[in-house]
């Protein structure tokens, strides 16, 4: 007789819904409110308690990390902000001296952490393109390899599991960050990597109202490390945010499903328009990257990246489009787009747009960006 746990075999949809709910209880919510506390009660010596102080701990942030460790794989630990999370993975295994290898067309800000305040403490970064061969010499020496795949913003996808095994060979730790396709598109522990970790303020919660991030690993020395940086760096998230965001978790499935399908018609859409110089998107047969991104990914996440001509064309884009939505991030119910070389760090094309598909109707969606590319075409 089989010892496996029923709930394991459980599909995505119904996981997310249930994970992380604490026993029923009669006349109790299946989720319970938030706790807001700076310090619990408690009493005797040596201290018992499983709640001490509000820096160290939260009913809340253990439902919610219980929740995401069922679908991770893995321990979770939540931080105040995805940049959070990076900090403390960096901070907790990195140490002066240590090489990085990481993406360098990687999330901008990341890039900037590394640079800076990483660099200034001894450790040495090499950044590598995320579509970049030869794994063996861009590893030699290094202590950690971040991956970002899908990269962000321009979409490119690596093989973790190569880069895992060619990684093990050389003792070199990885690191996925999973935010674009969320744990229900890829799952980077399965893959091998040593931590996943994401921006839960994006499609993880997906509506856009507030900031969190978390960190995944496979072992629970990195585990007890990350909880120990949170407490003593004080980067600890609310417990209002959690708890959204645990309440959000529940419609992940439902909201993914949309958005991907979104994604994938506004692609084809896009790839069929002359006004537009290059479409990417993981999910698109045509794309560059949709080969190594069946081998890894269930689907590929609702961000969509274009050009247009000039920035002149992409501001045109904007005007005339009445469903996408100016604003920066990605993952919300609500279809978003932004012209990325506003960000002076973020070096990209001046026609060149991330667009994030929303939950919205897709024959909406379509119309609408059809006759945007039409308004686009008359420039």
């Amino acid at each position: 007789m089989s010892n496996a746990n029923p709930e394991d075999r459980l599909r995505d949809a119904t996981r997310v819904v249930r994970a992380g709910l604490p026993a029923a209880s009669q006349g109790a919510p299946f989720l319970p409110g938030p706790v807001f506390a700076g310090m619990y009660h408690f009493s005797g010596d040596p201290v018992t308690s499983p709640f001490t102080y509000g820096r160290f701990h939260n009913p809340t942030w253990t439902h919610y990390e219980e929740a995401l460790a069922e679908l991770e794989g893995g321990p979770v630990v939540a931080f105040a902000s995805g940049m959070a999370a990076l900090a403390a993975l960096f901070g907790t295994a990195l140490s002066a001296g240590d090489t990085l290898v990481m993406p360098a067309d990687g999330y901008y800000t990341g890039r900037l952490l590394a640079k800076g305040h990483f660099a200034s403490a001894g450790i040495q970064i090499r950044e590598v393109l995320t579509a970049a061969p030869d794994a063996g010499a861009q590893l030699r020496g290094a202590k950690l390899l971040l991956l970002e795949t899908p990269s962000n913003p321009g979409l490119d996808v690596c093989d973790i599991a190569a880069l895992v095994r060619a990684a093990r060979e050389q003792g070199v730790l990885v690191a996925v960050d999973n935010t674009t396709p969320t744990v229900l598109g890829q799952r980077p522990l399965a893959l091998g990597a040593d931590y996943s970790l994401a921006s839960d303020t994006k499609a993880l919660s997906g509506h856009a109202d507030l900031l969190l991030g978390h960190v995944a690993c496979r072992d629970a020395e990195a585990d007890q490390k990350l909880r120990t940086w949170r407490t003593q760096m004080g980067s600890i998230p609310g417990p209002m945010e959690v708890w959204l965001a645990h309440r959000s978790l529940a419609s992940l499935d439902v909201r993914l499903e949309r958005m991907c399908a979104n994604a994938l018609a506004i692609a084809r859409l896009l790839a069929d328009r002359r006004e537009v110089l290059r479409v990417r998107y993981p999910g698109l047969p045509i794309d560059s990257a949709h080969a190594v991104a069946r081998r890894q990914m269930s689907r590929f996440g609702p961000v969509v990246s274009f050009e247009l001509a000039s920035q002149a064309h992409a501001e045109r884009f904007f005007r005339h489009s009445k469903l996408v939505s100016e604003a920066t991030s990605f993952g919300s119910v609500r279809t978003t787009a932004e012209r990325r070389a506003r960000w002076v760090n973020d070096p990209c094309p001046p026609g060149f747009i991330r667009l994030s598909a929303g939950c919205e109707d897709p024959a909406d969606l379509l119309a609408d960006l059809s006759q945007t590319l039409d308004a686009v075409s008359r420039l």
